[in-house]
């Protein structure tokens, strides 16, 4: 897999009929490892290692409704009181972070309300804060810390 823009960690990666998975510590299980699961696992691990997230609270793919559609988010961080904290929604490296990925999250973020958001392919990364009462939006310069 291609060097990312966030820090290295041992990740265990096996085979399985010559596809290649890694570890998710939080599913406590192997998945296929992809580019954009790549990417996830890197982000998870920066929001436990380097921001003390708890571990309890950040749940991987999981599913929302969005216009009567199934869709999974890549990364929800809730708070301790069980609300959506931080909505992260991952790329491969090769995807450009454009403005559709931008709206993705914004859909994505119009169910779970959360008062941040990121965007990452691996290799830039944009940190949102949202005031859903005025509909204000900051870029951040750094992930949000954990309260």
């Amino acid at each position: 897999m291609v060097a990312l823009n966030l820090p290295v960690f041992d990740c265990k990666i096996k085979q399985v009929e010559g596809k290649p998975y890694i570890f998710d510590s939080l599913r406590r299980k192997y998945v296929r490892l992809s580019p954009e699961e790549w990417v996830r696992q890197h982000i998870v691990n920066l929001l436990l290692t380097h921001y003390g997230y708890p571990k309890a609270l950040i749940r991987t793919e999981g599913g929302l409704v969005l216009n009567q559609t199934q869709k999974r988010t890549d990364v929800v961080v809730f708070d301790r009181q069980g609300q959506p904290f931080l909505v992260v929604e991952c790329k491969a490296p090769h995807i450009p972070l454009t403005q559709s990925v931008f709206d993705q999250i914004a859909r994505y973020n119009h169910v779970h309300k959360a008062p941040f958001v990121v965007i990452s392919n691996g290799l830039t990364h944009y940190c949102c804060g949202i005031d859903h009462t005025t509909a204000d939006i900051r870029f951040l310069d750094d992930f949000p810390a954990f309260i």
